[in-house]
């Protein structure tokens, strides 16, 4: 029987990442889990579970340590780690995911376009590969997996 490979999806939520490195899998033993995709969800994760707040700090603080929960489990669980940052907002949550899957010894795949190499040199020199598209990462996913090169 074929091992079943946990990979986690961590990082920007703005875009159909996430799909094309799944679609680009198919036919792979591995399972793919995320944090919570849903951007108002995920802010009002804490407001919503264990009441509201007057200050925003502390409304993010109870979301981010909801959401910690998810997260973290789920990359304590996984064999591999994916982080995409993407080119809307700072994604500091990606880099976070990134060191704390190091931390754990995770190999981790950082995915970016390059204009960001710079600022995210420390992450990618911890990475154990850096891609560029959603399709490069599922590459050396597939590789990985199988032992197979594309072409």
């Amino acid at each position: 029987m074929a091992r079943e490979w946990k990979v986690y999806l961590a990082g920007e939520i703005h875009s159909d990442w996430r799909d094309r490195v799944e679609q680009s899998c198919e036919g792979l033993p591995v399972t793919f889990t995320a944090p919570v995709t849903d951007h108002p969800a995920s802010d009002a994760a804490g407001t919503s579970t264990l009441g509201g707040e007057e200050k925003k700090f502390w409304a993010d603080h109870k979301g981010a340590g909801v959401n910690s929960i998810r997260t973290q489990t789920l990359i304590q669980e996984a064999d591999v780690v994916v982080v995409r940052f993407g080119d809307k907002y700072r994604q500091w949550n990606a880099a976070f995911d990134a060191g704390f899957a190091s931390a754990l010894g995770k190999p981790v795949i950082t995915q970016h376009d390059e204009e960001f190499d710079h600022a995210l040199k420390e992450v990618d020199a911890a990475a154990r590969a850096t891609a560029r598209t959603p399709e490069q990462v599922a590459a050396v996913l597939r590789y990985v997996v199988t032992g197979e090169l594309p072409g």
